[in-house]
């Protein structure tokens, strides 16, 4: 059976680049975002991630679905696979990194090289709906 890594991730888009993050260690840029813990609901975990990488304070009534996203995770053996899902919102405060973060980006489309497979087909998904360029 196939491994899962079950994460929800936060879109955030400013002039046709998304705000993606680099960890600590990590020599890929991901969307914000992170692993449910224990029984949290999707918009739980995403507040909480959000919280503890970008700082901000997510407005729990403007979160909107934008879709369910799988491939090879990075970094794991062939086989397991990450399943991100995304969500865009509104949020208060302003964005600084924080805990594990070591860099916060904005990417166009043309940053492919730089990320993770999943975020290759969330990216292409973005840009055939004209919100990346």
């Amino acid at each position: 059976m196939m491994k899962e890594v079950d994460k929800i991730a936060l879109i955030i888009i400013e002039n046709g680049k998304i705000l993606s993050t680099k960890s600590v260690g990590k020599n890929k840029y991901y969307i914000p975002g992170g692993k449910r813990e224990n029984n949290e609901t999707d918009n739980q975990t995403l507040i909480r991630e959000i919280k503890e990488e970008l700082s901000v304070d997510i407005i729990q009534e403007t979160i909107t679905y934008v879709g369910t996203f799988k491939a090879q995770s990075d970094g794991d053996t062939a086989g397991v696979n990450v399943k991100m899902t995304c969500y865009k919102s509104d949020y208060m405060g302003v964005i600084e990194k924080n805990n594990e973060i070591e860099e916060i980006r904005w990417l166009s489309y043309n940053d492919l090289h730089v990320i993770s497979e999943v975020d290759k087909i969330i990216f292409a998904f973005l840009k055939e709906r004209k919100e990346l360029f």
